[in-house]
């Protein structure tokens, strides 16, 4: 892809999405981690649909250990694999507050010790570092990868090998950007199904479209 190309992607992309933030909602950082825990496999949607409910009440991993896992699980249970993400909140609420005394915790600020936190992943670290740390890391979710391959950044098959090698393939100075304005325009216009060709601003370079659609 040619650079004069991947600036105007860019660019465009911060032009369309300014704010460049999550959807999710959340206000302190703990409340922060238990969205991004749920959102796998849920959407945003779905998990502020949830939180709104109870997030005035959980503020920090002492008011999750309060909570018993039936509490818990009934809370969430709008999210998909509640059980299995109401287990794993409460081990990570114990791994946080561990010699800690009230209100004291603190969420990792590196992917090594954030990925040592049940049912944190990569990808679920690399979301916490980037919107709670400002960090420049970039979680690769479904819409990162079908954007990165069709626009033409990468040839991959899995997102588990664009996240192996999106940084090479992103120049630095857009690497903060990149993160929520990929997701965004996966999420909004460059569908799985139906992408939205016809009013993308892409489509003079974009691959996806000259091999698919004006060929």
């Amino acid at each position: 892809m040619q650079k004069k190309n991947i600036d105007i992607f860019f660019t465009t992309l911060q032009k369309l999405y300014p704010e460049n933030r999550t959807d999710l909602i959340w206000k302190t950082p703990w409340q922060l981690l238990v969205a991004v825990v749920m959102s796998a496999q849920t959407t945003d949607k779905q998990v502020n649909n949830v939180t709104k409910h109870f997030f005035d009440n959980i503020q920090t991993p002492y008011d999750t250990l309060q909570l018993s896992l039936e509490q818990r699980s009934q809370l969430i249970k709008g999210v998909n694999y509640a059980p299995t993400k109401a287990r794993n909140l409460y081990t990570t609420a114990q791994m946080l507050t561990e010699g800690r005394t009230h209100p004291n915790y603190h969420i990792p600020d590196t992917l090594s010790d954030l990925i040592k936190l049940s049912g944190v992943g990569e990808k679920t670290a690399k979301v916490i570092l980037h919107v709670l740390y400002n960090t420049n890391d970039i979680a690769v979710d479904t819409h990162v990868h079908r954007v990165m391959n069709r626009i033409g950044l990468v040839n991959t098959a899995s997102p588990i090998q664009t996240s192996k090698i999106i940084d090479n393939a992103i120049p630095k100075r857009y690497a903060y950007i990149a993160h929520h304005t990929l997701i965004f325009f996966g999420r909004y216009h460059c569908l799985a199904r139906k992408p939205k060709c016809e009013s993308c601003p892409f489509t003079s370079f974009c691959r996806y479209y000259k091999n698919n659609i004006n060929s």
